[in-house]
């Protein structure tokens, strides 16, 4: 599970409403007419920005690889036909072309949640969203960035719990139900301990949060967003 790094990288002193900014208009580009060019092209800055945040490759595909794996069957089913000739190709690289540019978008968000502080999100939405809709979307961001990974924990802890019982000599379904049973109370228990957590923290909507600045890092990384963003308007519009 990727998480926030310390660094002194491009990407960590870049602002973090900076990096919210690229990643929409890189998103806008890849979901827009997609051609084997511009599917090169979303593949380079995608593995530029994982370069210049100093994250590995592998340890991308180590965090995504379910999400890589479900995109994979897309292709499969895709070209799976009921009949004869029982599998056709032309179905397969359409589907193909249109999940492959998930991936590039994954490396984007990867070298962002790899580069920037959890509270530096917060800020970021809050202060670019007023009122007490920045401060709900900010807390909900915030607490799933810091609890994906403690859920993924727990499911790796139940997982070896059932196997050191011998749960694995169980068929598929009594597996699935009693993981799900667990998971679901873990759960419950988890959301009962952050519950008093926040009330013995004095939680409140509006706490003290980083200071941001814009930088001259910065202003080449907005114009390049703008640039994405104006593409994108420019080939919606066919011009």
């Amino acid at each position: 599970m990727l998480t926030y790094t310390p660094g002194s990288t491009i990407v960590h002193r870049l602002d973090p409403r900076t990096k919210l900014a690229f990643q929409f208009a890189f998103a806008l580009v890849a979901f827009g007419t997609l051609t084997l060019p511009r599917l090169v092209g979303l593949f380079v800055i995608g593995l530029g920005c994982l370069h210049l945040a100093d994250l590995s490759i592998r340890a991308v595909l180590r965090a995504y690889w379910f999400v890589l794996v479900v995109l994979a069957l897309g292709p499969l089913i895709a070209a799976i036909t009921l009949g004869p000739p029982w599998l056709r190709l032309d179905p397969a690289v359409v589907s193909l072309r249109s999940v492959a540019r998930i991936v590039p978008i994954l490396f984007v968000s990867a070298a962002y949640i790899h580069a920037t502080p959890i509270r530096e999100t917060r800020a970021a939405i809050q202060r670019t969203l007023p009122g007490r809709v920045g401060q709900l979307l900010g807390v909900g961001v915030a607490l799933t960035f810091r609890y994906v990974p403690v859920i993924r924990a727990d499911l790796r802890r139940v997982r070896d719990a059932i196997r050191a019982r011998n749960g694995d000599t169980r068929s598929l379904r009594e597996r699935s139900q009693r993981l799900t049973v667990l998971m679901v109370v873990r759960a419950l228990r988890r959301s009962d301990q952050l519950a008093v957590a926040l009330q013995a923290r004095c939680f409140a909507w509006n706490p003290t949060l980083p200071r941001l600045r814009f930088s001259r890092i910065d202003l080449p990384v907005w114009g390049l967003s703008i640039g994405f963003v104006a593409f994108a308007a420019i080939d919606l519009l066919g011009f």
